[in-house]
């Protein structure tokens, strides 16, 4: 039962996913995709005030890029996986000038799998990042037609998909 929100920078989908992630009677498991920068004050920013809005009886597990075989680790019946978030996960097969395209694609099938079989609920937050200019560099063009890709094959595999703009949540599917 995998739901996808997905948004702009900003757009309020972190928020969303977590009130629903609120709604629950189970438990919540909070995954954490981002791999820290060292050094990078900014980011570490962002994902303090991440922290500071969830409760503390979430769970949280902080994913490497094995995201598949994390999700299937932690899914459960009545288990609510809170996935954020999908773009910063393929960051984690970018670096620099290079790309682990061999690697990301081992991955993604996994994932893909892992969704198609979870027993229990899941909430995976992505960025739509595709709606403005064709970036220049062929690294930034790789990573913004790959996140297309993926979000259109994880909708494909949810029950339900949520735009969310100016904090506003908008049905696409289900």
């Amino acid at each position: 039962m995998p739901h996808l929100i997905t948004g702009g920078a900003r757009s309020g989908k972190s928020r969303h996913a977590e009130t629903l992630a609120l709604a629950h009677a189970g438990p919540v498991v909070y995954v954490a995709t981002a791999a820290l920068p060292t050094g990078d004050a900014e980011f570490a920013a962002r994902i303090a005030h991440h922290r500071a809005r969830r409760p503390a009886h979430w769970a949280l597990v902080e994913s490497d890029a094995a995201l598949g075989a994390c999700l299937k680790a932690q899914a459960g019946r009545d288990t609510l996986l809170l996935v954020d978030c999908l773009t910063l996960w393929l960051a984690r097969f970018c670096a620099a000038e290079c790309i682990d395209e061999a690697g990301f694609a081992h991955e993604r099938a996994a994932l893909l799998q892992a969704l198609a079989t979870l027993p229990g609920p899941a909430l995976l937050v992505t960025n739509e990042i595709g709606w403005g200019v064709v970036p220049m560099g062929s690294v930034t063009r790789w990573f913004v037609d790959e996140l297309g890709r993926l979000n259109q094959d994880v909708a494909a595999c949810c029950e339900r998909v949520t735009l969310v703009a100016c904090g506003l949540p908008l049905v696409l599917k289900g």
